[in-house]
């Protein structure tokens, strides 16, 4: 089912890709209506922002089935944009003040690129984490990705993630580790791309009380819930929301940012996305940079070949996922309307004993 976005619009890009896409859905909201709203919170630096959006209205649309799904943007403040961008966010998205009476049964809240080694250096360190504490008491679950999840976690409990020594950045395979709602009919194994040069350790979140749902020898936890307050908090330390070509994008990237001396290594190859033959083309590419480090050289970057030979392999799980959630969200919703509707029998015995 397509999903309406309030204050929307339909993207060029979403058009010509195929699955369900966002429709604009700009009527009053109407609290008795089936279905789910839900706030998305976008962070993603300005190349990535329309993108995310894409991509979570994509997955949920293909996750949805018949659920109903409203969803609202929003963006922290301070965080920098460009002149487009700020006209983007101004037209389509709320303001962060805006949710706090916002009818949203649950939220996503994606991460950004660090700017500061200590999340609560950060700008929007303030803000970030009064969304958190709202959605505690407020939204029926939160879904926090990548870097909103190392946040979380720090805000909520004061687990302090860790640096690696490379990033981690691939397609990897991670091994059911609990039977929860959110896992049901989900493979064995899941396979999801991870791009993060930190992590949250196993032994740091079980100590804390939280659910570690699937993991990985090699690429350490993907994802874990907690309950806190209201809200159950799904944590993604990977991205099932992305599109085949994103890891592409994120590669290409930082060669640029290395021709150009920005970065003082050359980027790692994705693992687990590039086929034999393209991993080829690909060192022969890097050789090649390393002889001659050239910002003018990333144009004979092997764009076409490389984005032909990529799949998006881990899209059924992340859509179970999703689903899953979706209906978890909704079992919630209908669960606190009952409870609602219920009567108070205490006032009922009275008024059967003045009778």
């Amino acid at each position: 089912m397509p999903v309406m976005m309030q204050r929307g619009h339909i993207e060029t890009a979403c058009m010509q890709q195929q699955g369900p896409c966002q429709i604009p859905w700009n009527v009053t909201y109407d609290a008795s209506a089936p279905g789910l709203t839900i706030g998305l919170i976008n962070n993603m630096p300005d190349a990535a922002l329309e993108s995310t959006e894409i991509q979570f209205s994509r997955l949920i649309g293909s996750a949805a089935g018949d659920i109903p799904v409203r969803l609202q943007l929003y963006s922290l403040p301070n965080l920098p944009r460009s002149e487009s961008a700020q006209q983007h966010l101004n037209q389509f998205y709320f303001k962060i003040d805006e949710l706090w009476m916002s009818p949203c049964d649950a939220l996503i809240i994606t991460g950004t690129e660090p700017r500061q080694a200590d999340l609560r250096e950060e700008a929007y360190w303030t803000v970030l984490t009064e969304v958190f504490d709202w959605a505690q008491s407020n939204a029926l679950s939160t879904v926090v990705s990548c870097l909103a999840a190392h946040a979380a976690v720090l805000h909520n409990d004061g687990i302090e993630r860790h640096r690696l020594s490379d990033k981690q950045f691939g397609v990897f395979e991670f091994r059911k580790a609990h039977d929860h709602a959110l896992m049901r009919r989900s493979s064995e194994i899941v396979r999801t791309p991870h791009s993060r040069w930190n992590e949250l350790r196993e032994e740091d979140l079980a100590s804390c009380g939280y659910t570690v749902l699937a993991k990985s020898a090699e690429a350490g936890v993907d994802m874990f819930v907690k309950e806190c307050k209201q809200s159950l908090f799904v944590h993604f330390q990977g991205h099932p929301e992305y599109s085949a070509r994103t890891l592409l994008k994120e590669y290409r990237r930082d060669i640029g940012r290395f021709l150009r001396g920005e970065r003082e290594t050359y980027p790692s190859m994705p693992q687990g996305y590039f086929d034999t033959d393209i991993c080829r083309l690909a060192e022969e590419f890097q050789r090649v940079a390393l002889s001659r480090r050239d910002e003018e050289f990333l144009a004979s970057f092997p764009d076409d070949i490389l984005a032909n030979s990529v799949q998006n392999v881990w899209q059924p799980s992340a859509t179970r996922v999703y689903r899953n959630w979706l209906h978890y969200v909704l079992s919630r919703k209908a669960a606190a309307a009952s409870l609602v509707a219920m009567p108070d029998r205490s006032r009922v015995r009275q008024k059967r004993s003045a009778a």
